[in-house]
């Protein structure tokens, strides 16, 4: 049994089952086999950001057939059809994500793309979001990915095309009220959201 994160091989890939056999307090994530330690507990503005953005899931989501969840939730996004823990390579915790197929949701959390992720970035923690997220997310068939920038006050929005790319939008900035492309409904005031 694993019972600290330094009794692993760093340089090493590890998969899900892997995963589940870890016992220690720091909390990982996988992408593609390789291990990133999460940052510790966010700071007070991500919060106050985390808590707004979710009052807003809730008011939308309450009549929807869609689950939404928050950090901490895994979601193991397998690179092939397979769905066994030993070939699943990239487990993640977005802060936020919304699953309309609930065929993939089962007691341990998602298997398979949600339909929305959301990430807030954090000192230390934005090249993982917009890179090596931003990747497997693609991959993965993620509809929609927001990046909400705490820094500049700001929303980088991207949506799947038909090619399983990413398209950017225009950015939102901290006096918009923004909203999904995959759920026009669903609004958040940016007011709202940076205002500390």
């Amino acid at each position: 049994m694993i019972t600290s994160l330094d009794q692993l091989d760093l340089s090493k890939q590890y998969t899900y089952a892997d995963y589940l056999k870890w016992r220690f307090q720091e909390r990982v994530e996988l992408i593609r086999g390789r291990i990133f330690k999460m940052s510790p507990a966010p700071a007070r503005k991500h919060q106050a950001i985390s808590r707004y953005i979710t009052s807003q899931m809730v008011k939308y989501f309450e009549n929807q057939p869609c689950e939404w969840y928050y950090a901490p939730f895994d979601v193991r996004l397998p690179r092939k059809t397979s769905k066994a823990d030993k070939q699943v390579y990239t487990v993640v915790q977005p802060d936020i994500c919304v699953i309309c197929d609930k065929t993939k949701l089962d007691k341990r959390g998602c298997v398979g793309a949600p339909d929305l992720i959301i990430e807030i970035l954090s000192p230390g923690n934005s090249k993982k979001e917009m890179k090596d997220k931003f990747e497997v997310y693609e991959e993965a068939g993620v509809r929609e990915y927001w990046i909400v920038q705490s820094t500049y006050n700001n929303v980088l929005v991207y949506t799947l095309n038909e090619q399983g790319i990413f398209i950017g939008h225009r950015p939102f900035i901290e006096d918009e009220i923004m909203h999904s492309f995959i759920f026009p409904e669903l609004k958040v005031d940016l007011r709202e959201v940076f205002k500390d």
